[in-house]
């Protein structure tokens, strides 16, 4: 287009950013940039709307943020973009207050923006503002379609409110397999087991199939009841290819949990031991407090070193172990582990001593 000396104009720039927002091409995006200016379209709404769309989903939040507070103009998709660029980098604080300056401003926020921040809130704890985007959607009748409905479930099954989450699963004309996921999940982190297996059932009775997210839910929902028995079956169906996939290091991970949390400490090492994956920070800290809390210190001991050959710089780990070894009387590797802790240029802070372990995975990811 260029060659032939056609220049593009504010029609042309959208598509073109698109692309680039879709490829995650940055470098490329600001070199358009600078054509925009150039050729002076940087005030035409949609391009600039474009170009926030494609700092956003760079990651590139900052470049997104100067962009927004160079508008003359706003409307609700530059909001939303800016409250979606913070929340995908995981400022949702951010997100959060960009959300209320937008009521400030008098723009009405629509279904995307309303998931955006929802999943803010989830991710932050701000129940409170949560209910006031449910209560929004009360006010204006607006239907709970797939996408709200779901961030509306997570939001309150991350903030401790799973009932209320409930109710909006009931009050849902259309699921997906993400809607039943949240569910499952909001149900594990308010350690209500039994039920998440009920649930689980009924999800596969409704012909839903579990994938991989719902196989972690469940399982960790076993974990944090004590349901062992059940999270063995649920775990063995997995592994001869039920659900027509290979269970990866996150199950192995819930498996392991669940039966270091019940004693099971020689079946937990055996499946560490045949999983075809290598064993995280996440499955290692299962073994040692499993093995601290039922009594096995040479498992916690093992487990201890392996954590830190993961993570050489990480003074916990090494408090941890010196402290067993304390626990033990060996003093002279007391010694031994303050020693690589001074080699190594660690100091014991305050409350480290407690194992830093993964987080769940989310069980939905949206995406604007």
């Amino acid at each position: 287009m260029q060659k032939t000396n056609v220049l593009p104009n504010n029609y042309t720039f959208p598509f073109l950013l698109k692309s680039l927002s879709d490829s995650r091409e940055l470098k490329h995006a600001q070199c358009v940039h600078t054509h925009v200016v150039k050729l002076g379209h940087l005030g035409d709404i949609y391009v600039r709307n474009s170009l926030l769309d494609v700092y956003a989903s760079c990651g590139h939040v900052g470049s997104c943020r100067k962009v927004f507070d160079e508008m003359p103009y706003r409307d609700v998709v530059s909001w939303t973009v800016l409250i979606m660029g913070y929340r995908n980098c995981g400022r949702y604080e951010d997100a959060l207050v960009v959300f209320e300056r937008m009521q400030y401003a008098g723009v009405v926020p629509n279904r995307v923006t309303m998931v955006n921040a929802l999943a803010a809130c989830a991710n932050s704890g701000a129940l409170e503002m949560g209910v006031w985007i449910h209560d929004f959607v009360r006010r204006e009748g607006l239907e709970l379609d797939v996408r709200l409905g779901t961030s509306l479930i997570d939001m309150y099954g991350k903030c401790g409110r799973i009932e209320e989450g409930l109710a909006v699963f009931r009050s849902m004309k259309e699921r997906n397999s993400f809607t039943w996921n949240a569910v499952i999940q909001g149900l594990a982190l308010a350690k209500s087991g039994k039920e998440a297996v009920w649930w689980f059932n009924r999800m596969e009775q409704e012909g839903f199939r579990a994938d991989e997210v719902t196989l972690v839910a469940v399982l960790c929902a076993c974990s944090h009841s004590g349901i062992v028995d059940v999270g063995r079956q649920i775990f063995d169906a997995l592994v001869d290819g039920k659900y027509g996939f290979s269970p990866s290091v996150k199950h192995y991970a819930c498996m392991v949990d669940i039966l270091t949390r019940a004693g099971c400490l020689e079946e937990a090492f055996k499946c560490v031991k045949v999983m075809p994956h290598e064993p995280t920070k996440t499955i290692w800290g299962s073994l040692l407090a499993g093995g601290r809390a039922h009594g096995n210190l040479d498992l916690s001991e093992f487990a201890a070193w392996k954590l830190i050959e993961l993570e050489p710089e990480n003074a916990a780990y090494h408090v941890m172990l010196s402290n067993m070894y304390a626990e033990m009387g060996r003093w002279d590797d007391v010694e031994k582990v303050r020693g690589m802790m001074k080699d190594r240029g660690l100091k014991k802070d305050l409350g480290c001593s407690s194992v830093e372990l993964e987080p769940n995975e989310s069980v939905y990811q949206f995406v604007a």
